[in-house]
């Protein structure tokens, strides 16, 4: 099994103070699209920024690929971590020649394949300060691909940005995902990393309040039913083994089951019964209402 690409032990950062991250230990594996959630405060930028090597850690340890960080490991990691920052009388083209230079690239048929990965190289030749902040973000996502990374960071890739231009980012972290690519986001746009990530986890003050699946939040194990005999509904119920609770409230019932089961297991087991629902529905949750659930937790 190969070394998850970065993992924590107990990662603190105090600043006077105040504790922005506390005994952070996790794992993110390769090929994880992994977002970070929290309110402002939370601690996710402070996060960001110890793995990047921007701010040093005030306890705790970290290796990226099973190392220590070294100049070699974070070759493999692109980074944003700010607001785009390029000369603006320059082309798009020149401004990567610059990183280009600055990161010892030597060949630069690389520039053009990155301008084309994010959709700039029909404006490859125009100022970047005529371009929108969406397209500005897509450059400075250009400019961390130049090395070909194998870990890309962002932090807030789509803050302030219009529907389109969040929609842009979007499928271009789902294309950039396709190719392997582990990627590390943080976001206060529930919706969107529930669109673009496969692993998620939550800070809180500075604590880690859950860590997991973004997949397996979108079902909760739950299902509602009613029949027409609901007395003899409710006596089946009983008798499933994978039922772990009944709740009746406006002539539904609410069953709670086992996570390995779902409302189809639920059907099945009933009609083995000679009984047939008349109403029959899995409940399910989205990232916002799990979100909001964990942060309501003291």
């Amino acid at each position: 099994m190969s070394n998850p690409v970065i993992e924590t032990n107990g990662l603190n950062k105090n600043f006077g103070r105040i504790a922005a991250v506390k005994n952070l230990s996790i794992q993110i594996q390769p090929g994880q699209v992994f977002g970070i959630l929290g309110p402002n405060g939370s601690g996710k930028s402070t996060t960001l920024g110890m793995l990047s090597g921007v701010t040093n850690p005030s306890g705790g340890t970290f290796k990226w690929f099973g190392q220590e960080g070294s100049t070699e490991t974070r070759k493999k990691v692109g980074i944003i971590l700010e607001r785009p920052n390029f000369y603006p009388y320059m082309s798009a083209y020149k401004n990567l020649k610059v990183v280009a230079g600055i990161k010892g690239l030597k060949d630069l048929s690389r520039i053009d394949t990155v301008l084309k990965k994010v959709d700039l190289f029909e404006r490859r030749n125009d100022r970047f300060k005529t371009f929108s902040l969406g397209m500005k973000q897509r450059l400075s996502i250009a400019s961390a691909l130049l090395v070909d990374p194998e870990v890309l960071i962002l932090d807030e890739p789509t803050n302030g940005l219009d529907p389109q231009g969040i929609s842009d980012i979007r499928n271009l972290i789902i294309d950039i995902a396709k190719e392997g690519k582990t990627i590390i986001l943080a976001s206060h746009l529930l919706n969107e990393v529930q669109k673009v990530c496969t692993h998620f986890m939550i800070l809180k003050s500075g604590n880690l309040m859950h860590i997991g699946p973004v997949a397996g939040n979108e079902v909760e194990h739950k299902v509602e039913l009613a029949a027409k005999d609901m007395a003899a509904l409710k006596k089946a119920l009983e008798g499933m083994s994978f039922v772990k609770g009944i709740t009746l409230a406006d002539d539904i019932y609410t069953v709670e089951i086992d996570e390995q089961k779902n409302a189809q297991d639920v059907n099945e087991a009933l009609f083995s019964m000679g009984i047939t629902a008349s109403h029959l529905v899995q409940k399910t949750i989205n990232l916002e209402q799990k979100f909001l659930e964990i942060l309501a937790q003291p």
